[in-house]
């Protein structure tokens, strides 16, 4: 096994979530540039797809030299076999760690007995993370929910995790069967804490850097998703308050506009232009419900098909936004 960084990271960590269809490379690469000590997970990708070397798969666990330090791949099945095998395939590609994804509710996730639905029968879900831990040098993480129809096994199921030689856990407060509704309980979080001794983290709910400081508490560092759409600079804020200091203001709109003209370059990049503006569309959704008459910019910006229609929309923004001279 090789020097496990876990132990050795500045506390409190900041992780950015793997969400799927937003935690590819471009968006990664811009999140760490505004807070590189960020880990980066890739969106969850099927073991069985790539230990078939399945190629639309191996282009979304691409990554560049700037995200590693430490860059995760996030892992779903069900196969001790396509595990072990996609988990070698990643190790060679110089990935720094895995990351087994037990929390994602999508049914079609759950019902392909993938994902939260391996939370039903921990101890067999033990035995898969145990042999994928043994398979590999790389650290093997898991991120997980309170359970699948309620929070009751979880400081057991947690427990024998951390048996099976996991690095790291991170909770989302919330059972499959909430998905994404009600509140995040943080609360059964901070148990499981005072039962293990591998670092803890809390995911759920954290829509800025002063409530990322609430939720903290025992916790070995927070895992930020769905705000960071809407605010890429919440991990800077947040660093900026674990750290003491009062959060740095989100940038000017000009600048936020920059942001996703960066996001367009790197993704022209990556693949090509027009791929770039698609994947942009969702970004979008995200973005302009802070701007003035963003029902409407929405529906612009959820069609865009160049780059020079989105500096058209990007102009008529700003000339919303700033009062008139």
């Amino acid at each position: 096994m090789s020097q496990n960084f876990w132990n050795t990271l500045d506390r409190p960590i900041l992780i950015l979530a793997p969400m799927a269809g937003y935690t590819e490379s471009p968006f990664r690469r811009l999140i760490r540039e505004i807070e590189p000590s960020v880990l980066l997970v890739s969106e969850l990708v099927s073991a069985e797809a790539l230990r078939r070397g399945n190629e639309k798969t191996m282009r979304m666990i691409e990554f560049v030299p700037e995200e590693k330090n430490y860059y995760a791949v996030q892992l779903f099945g069900n196969e001790v076999s396509a595990f072990i095998e996609a988990g070698k395939i990643v190790q060679d590609l110089g990935v720094d760690y895995i990351d087994i994804n037990l929390g994602c509710p999508s049914p079609k996730v759950v019902g392909s007995g993938h994902g939260s639905a391996l939370l039903k029968d921990p101890c067999t879900t033990a035995k898969l993370i145990e042999k994928l831990v043994q398979s590999v040098d790389i650290p093997v993480t898991v991120k997980m929910r309170l359970g699948f129809y309620d929070d009751e096994g979880l400081i057991d199921t947690a427990k024998t995790f951390e048996s099976a030689g996991i690095s790291a856990l991170a909770i989302h407060g919330r059972t499959t069967k909430q998905k994404f509704a009600g509140q995040a309980d943080w609360t059964k979080i901070y148990e499981v804490k005072e039962h293990l001794s591998i670092p803890v983290i809390g995911n759920g709910d954290i829509t800025s850097a002063r409530i990322a400081q609430q939720k903290l508490q025992n916790l070995d560092g927070v895992m930020i998703g769905r705000a960071a759409m809407r605010n890429p600079w919440i991990f800077k804020q947040t660093r900026d308050v674990f750290e003491g200091r009062d959060p740095s203001p989100k940038p000017a709109l000009s600048e936020q506009l920059d942001f996703f003209r960066q996001h367009a370059d790197l993704a022209t990049e990556f693949k090509n232009e027009r791929w770039a503006m698609i994947e942009l569309r969702k970004h979008f959704s995200h973005f302009v419900r802070g701007v003035r008459n963003a029902a409407v910019f929405r529906d612009k910006l959820i069609r865009i098909e160049s780059r020079e229609e989105m500096e058209q929309i990007f102009e008529e923004i700003l000339r919303h936004e700033l009062p008139p001279k």
